[in-house]
């Protein structure tokens, strides 16, 4: 049986921002560039007592907390916070599987460092990380990955909790399937809409009635309902393109696209920088009212420097499509890709936004 334990550093950018700069602890800092079309990277748990959230946009955090203190985003110096962190991680098990700057799994089963339980290694991992960063982590331990990452976010911030074998079952029965990964508001809804709200209500079912619904993330749902996840930890998992899209509520001719473009770029250009990835190549995807899918690629001498480069190289693709001027167009997205050597140093999952309109969850 596999120890796992999942680590999530607590508002990592903004508990950096506050730790750094004394005048900003205990204040509602925002980590986010000020515009228009500027989303928020983090916020502190003093701003987010104001309903403000990573991904909102920022001139919506502004109005929900006006007196918060924005502060723009720093990536370098994150991203040497993370390699501390993560050195830390390494000397406890060399299975290690970031998802970001700012949490990873980590399989220690067979620990390096001689500790008796996962639990304790999680005590000590965390007591290491407030030693030598000053901030402060949450960690969770659990038989499987899926179980830890639901325990790191019991008890938030600066907690650990632990999800044993013989607990498991308990522990999820009272949960709503929307705490079980792959469920987002549609399948939630499609699972209430046969009474399905609580993990308890879906283990009752039949997995032969849940794959007939929700074909092969059916038996999924069954395995999770019972805590099943075999899936292993994987120290290396290499980003290869980085991409947001969206489908319209109607149909845009091409010299109506620009907004979207530049709002695909922001997403795309946060979670480069979450990340710490550096892109060269942009792509350009458009999809036909007809569902054709065309896409364009531009490798340009240097990356684009920021959010704004990267929508106008977009934009510059989408000058050079040339269909007729009578065609409307149902999604647009943008891409980046070409990380260079300079990357490889920083695992990370790639990520994809893909509007719930144009694809089924999963």
């Amino acid at each position: 049986m596999r120890k796992i334990v999942h680590v999530d550093m607590d508002a990592f950018y903004a508990s950096v921002e506050q730790r750094d700069a004394p005048e900003l602890r205990g204040k509602p800092v925002v980590v986010a560039w000020k515009g228009a079309r500027s989303v928020v990277c983090a916020a502190s748990y003093e701003a987010r007592k104001f309903g403000i959230r990573s991904a909102m946009p920022a001139l919506r955090a502004a109005r929900l907390c006006p007196d918060a203190l924005f502060v723009p985003p720093d990536f370098t110096r994150y991203r040497e916070v993370s390699r501390q962190i993560r050195a830390i991680f390494h000397r406890h098990s060399d299975l290690v599987e970031p998802l970001s700057l700012d949490e990873a799994y980590l399989d220690v089963t067979a620990e390096k460092t001689g500790l008796p339980s996962a639990t304790e290694t999680a005590k000590v991992i965390r007591a290491e990380i407030r030693a030598e960063t000053a901030l402060t982590a949450s960690a969770g331990v659990a038989p499987n990955k899926f179980l830890a990452k639901i325990a790191s976010d019991w008890k938030k911030p600066d907690g650990l909790f632990v999800i044993r074998p013989e607990e498991a079952e308990a522990f999820l029965t009272p949960l709503p399937v929307g705490k079980l990964p792959g469920v987002g508001k549609a399948t939630a809804g499609a699972l209430e809409s046969l009474g399905i709200r609580t993990v308890g209500d879906l283990r009752a079912r039949e997995p032969r009635e849940l794959e007939r619904r929700f074909g092969r993330v059916g038996p999924r749902l069954w395995e999770l309902a019972r805590g099943i996840d075999e899936s292993p930890v994987e120290p290396r998992q290499e980003v290869k393109s980085i991409s947001a899209e969206d489908t319209f509520p109607e149909d845009l001719a091409l010299d109506e696209l620009g907004p979207a473009l530049d709002l695909a770029a922001e997403r795309v250009w946060t979670a480069a920088e979450r990340q710490g990835k550096l892109g060269r190549t942009v792509t350009l995807k458009l999809k036909t009212a007809e569902f054709r899918v065309l896409t364009r690629r531009l490798t340009p001498p240097g990356p684009p420097a920021s959010a704004a480069e990267l929508a106008a190289l977009a934009r510059e693709l989408a000058a050079r499509v040339e269909l007729p001027a009578a065609t409307r167009y149902r999604l647009a997205g943008v891409g980046l890709s070409g990380f260079g050597a300079e990357d490889d140093a920083e695992p990370a999952q790639s990520v994809l936004f893909d509007d719930a309109r144009e694809a089924p969850e999963s």
